[in-house]
C-alpha cells in the first residue's frame, strides 16, 4: 500500500471539519474528487494510520440476538422477562462515542502530524513551475498576510480564476484549488503545507508551528518546541 497525494488532501479535509457530520458524498464534492476516490483515500489513510476506525457501543452477541428475536436470556426461565437492548442516551455518550456514532473514521491527530510535518513533502515533494496567474500559496497565502514584508515572489496554484501572478506551485492534487476556496481552514493547510515543500527557513519554521496546532492542539508544548527547532 502506497498513500496517494489525495489521501493527504482527504485527512486534511477531515482535520478542517473536526466533529462536523459529514458523508463520502460530501466529501467528494467539496475535493473535487469522485466517490469512489474519497472511499479508497479513506481505507489507505485507515491502512497508514492517519485515520482511525470509529467504533459504536456495541452488545454482546447472544444478549444482542435474544433482544432482536424478543426471546428470554439463555439458561432462564421462560416468561420471567426478557432480555432487551439497554437504550443509551446520546448525552450520556463521551464526545469520543458521539463522534462514532456519526461518522465513519476520525483523524489520528498525532499521527498525522508527525506525518505532515516530517514526512509528506519526502513523500510529496514541491515542484515549481513557470510564473503563472493563480490562487496565491506558501507565504502568499491569505494565511501569512502580515507575517511576511512584502516585496518577496509569491507563489500561487496556477488555475484561471486565480487572481495573483507568481511563481507556479504544482499542487499537492490537481482539485487542491477547488477545495481550498470551498474551505478557509483547508485552504490554510495547504498553504502551510506548501511552505513546508517550497520555503525559506523561517516560512518552514512557521508553517510547522501553525500546522500543529491545527491537526493536534493537544501537543505537548515541548513537543511543539522541539518541532520547531
Amino acid at each position: 500500500m502506497q498513500l496517494k497525494p489525495q489521501d493527504l488532501l482527504v485527512a486534511l479535509k477531515l482535520v478542517a471539519w473536526g466533529d462536523q457530520r459529514w458523508t463520502y458524498a460530501r466529501l467528494a464534492q467539496e475535493l473535487g474528487l469522485s466517490a469512489s476516490e474519497a472511499h479508497a483515500a479513506v481505507k489507505r489513510g485507515l491502512q497508514a494510520g492517519l485515520l482511525l476506525q470509529n467504533r459504536t457501543p456495541r452488545v454482546p452477541v447472544s444478549v444482542a440476538g435474544a433482544a432482536s428475536a424478543g426471546e428470554p436470556a439463555l439458561q432462564e426461565p421462560h416468561g420471567i422477562y426478557r432480555v432487551t437492548r439497554k437504550r443509551v442516551r446520546r448525552s450520556a455518550l463521551s464526545s469520543e462515542d458521539g463522534a462514532a456514532l456519526d461518522n465513519p473514521v476520525r483523524v489520528h491527530a498525532q499521527a498525522m502530524a508527525e506525518f505532515t510535518l516530517h514526512g509528506a513533502k519526502y513523500a510529496f515533494p514541491g515542484v515549481r513551475l513557470p510564473l503563472a496567474v493563480g490562487v496565491p500559496t506558501s507565504h502568499s497565502a491569505p494565511a501569512f498576510a502580515g507575517v511576511f514584508a512584502p516585496g518577496s515572489s509569491d507563489f500561487v496554484w496556477p488555475h484561471p480564476n486565480g487572481s495573483v501572478r507568481g511563481i507556479g506551485v504544482e499542487p499537492l492534487h490537481p482539485s487542491v484549488p477547488f477545495a481550498a476556496m470551498q474551505d478557509a481552514k483547508l485552504y490554510e493547510m495547504l498553504a502551510l503545507f506548501d511552505a513546508l515543500r517550497v520555503g525559506k527557513a523561517r516560512e518552514r519554521n512557521m508553517a510547522m508551528e501553525r500546522l500543529l496546532v491545527l491537526i493536534d492542539p493537544s501537543a505537548p508544548a515541548l513537543q511543539k518546541a522541539v518541532l520547531n527547532g
